[in-house]
């Protein structure tokens, strides 16, 4: 039985240990030795990209992108695979440790696409981005951060997703943009704080694996309202 091999450690802001461990060819993200994501497991976050993309797939659209959460890069794959050659994509990441670790243990995973041309990268916290956002709105928000309402990773995550980080969302996203969340698990405060926030909320059903029967996950897509034409 091949081991587990710790790659790379950091700490997150409320102390926990966050590690990159490899086995058997599969990498895997854990915090406190629980797992956080894992390279084998990734349809959720390959159709949290699709799902927040799909307006946007156009060959000439210049779409603006924002994804809330690196990872190991499978829902920016996702999204790179769905947006145009004009399209602009940043990606906020909280630790710059993950970064680094898909530029070098991840290169051959989905380091590389860190490199392409529709990319930048900010490495801070994604609330930051949405506040500057509003001078510069996106078309599409897409957010992985920690767990969904359940923080792993930073205690400060829960503000992303109180009433007032849905208006964020909402004062960052263009008129008619959607914004799309990713859960791990059916969460009735998500949806109803951003209806709240004046959204229209489809809560889309995401598999584990492919060939699951059933969904492990949710997806939250938020659709902003048109500017209504005046007459």
């Amino acid at each position: 039985m091949k081991p587990n091999i710790t790659l790379a450690e950091t700490k997150t802001p409320n102390g926990a240990r966050l590690t990159l461990v490899e086995h058997d060819g599969s990498f895997c993200i854990r915090v406190n030795g629980q797992q956080l994501m894992h390279s084998s497991v990734t349809t959720s976050e390959i159709q949290l990209g699709t799902t927040g993309c799909e307006r946007h797939t156009g060959s000439r659209s210049t779409s603006r992108v924002l994804i809330g959460g690196l990872g190991l890069g499978f829902t920016l794959k996702s999204v790179l695979q769905h947006v145009s050659p004009k399209a602009t994509v940043h990606v906020a990441e909280l630790f710059p440790e993950i970064v680094a670790w898909n530029r070098t243990f991840l290169a051959g995973l989905n380091g590389k696409l860190l490199d392409d041309r529709r990319v930048q990268i900010f490495e801070e916290d994604v609330r930051a981005v949405l506040a500057r956002a509003a001078q510069a709105p996106y078309d599409v928000i897409i957010l992985d951060i920690d767990n969904g309402t359940t923080a792993m990773v930073a205690n400060e995550n829960h503000a992303l997703y109180s009433d007032r980080g849905m208006q964020a969302i909402s004062l960052a996203l263009k008129a008619g943009g959607r914004a799309v969340v990713w859960s791990a698990c059916a969460d009735t405060m998500i949806e109803k704080r951003l209806k709240k926030a004046g959204f229209t909320v489809q809560a889309v059903p995401a598999k584990l694996y492919a060939t699951a029967k059933r969904s492990a996950y949710m997806i939250y897509a938020a659709d902003k309202p048109e500017l209504k034409k005046r007459a």
